[in-house]
């Protein structure tokens, strides 16, 4: 009996999947649904759907006792399981899914954050992911985006933060997720690169440690490195989160 367990962010899209994995059409098969998606809210306490796809007993018989080419047969020609080249829209949906059928953190992620920004007022929201090891880069795109990133990039910052964690909650394997919005983090570090070389030069001009307003971490990690080669003064960070900030010290 051929059968497969399926996962997505939709019950339509688990059996979509299924079929492709199987190599048939849905008349092919009988299928049972074992767990219907829930959105949550903001998406805490979201699930994906899961369904059983059974290829109907009668088919089976034919592929293996028959000597002509079946339907299936034909269609497992032209979208074959484990066939490299499905079209490219499949192939995006299913960026992220590993061999077991595990839930598309691309999906996960990109659906969290149209809902969060549906609850903030956005409803133009564009998101683009890209894939790179075991981190997604997600690029958002919209005539709103000052909100998107708030003060010195705070409501960036804590979006990155809860969609990691929502991801995080519904898959097994691990990925990073970092978030952008229109290249918001370049012209930021950019910001940062200078500002660490003014407040070095003021440290040195005043003789006295500097204290930066609190950054995430890897904020500050851009300070230490751009003043890692200056021997004139030296970098640390003081506090606890999310209150931890860095300090610019001269040498003495």
């Amino acid at each position: 009996m051929k059968q497969i367990t399926q996962t997505g962010a939709t019950k339509e899209e688990a059996i979509a999947l299924a079929l492709q994995k199987l190599g048939v059409t849905q008349d092919q098969v009988e299928i049972e649904v074992l767990q219907e998606a829930r959105k949550g809210f903001l998406g805490f306490g979201a699930r994906p759907a899961e369904v059983r796809v059974t290829v109907i007993e009668q088919q089976v018989d034919e592929i293996e006792t028959s000597g002509e080419p079946s339907v299936i047969e034909e269609k497992s020609d032209e979208i074959p399981v484990k066939d490299e080249a499905v079209n490219e829209d499949a192939e995006e949906k299913t960026l992220s899914e590993d061999v077991e059928g595990e839930p598309d953190p691309v999906l996960i992620a990109e659906q969290y954050l149209k809902d969060v920004a549906n609850a903030m007022g956005i409803h133009d929201l564009k998101v683009e992911a890209e894939k790179e090891g075991k981190t997604i880069h997600f690029k958002l795109e919209s005539e709103r985006a000052a909100l998107l990133i708030g003060k010195h990039g705070s409501n960036l910052n804590a979006l990155q933060q809860l969609t990691q964690l929502v991801v995080s909650k519904n898959i097994k394997s691990y990925v990073t997720v970092r978030l952008d919005v229109e290249n918001y983090r370049e012209r930021r570090q950019e910001a940062l690169e200078k500002l660490a070389q003014k407040m070095a030069d003021k440290a040195i001009r005043t003789g006295k440690k500097v204290a930066l307003e609190p950054m995430p971490s890897y904020e500050r990690k851009i300070i230490h490195n751009a003043l890692a080669n200056r021997l004139d003064v030296e970098t640390y960070s003081e506090g606890e989160e999310p209150n931890r900030h860095l300090i610019i010290e001269p040498v003495k």
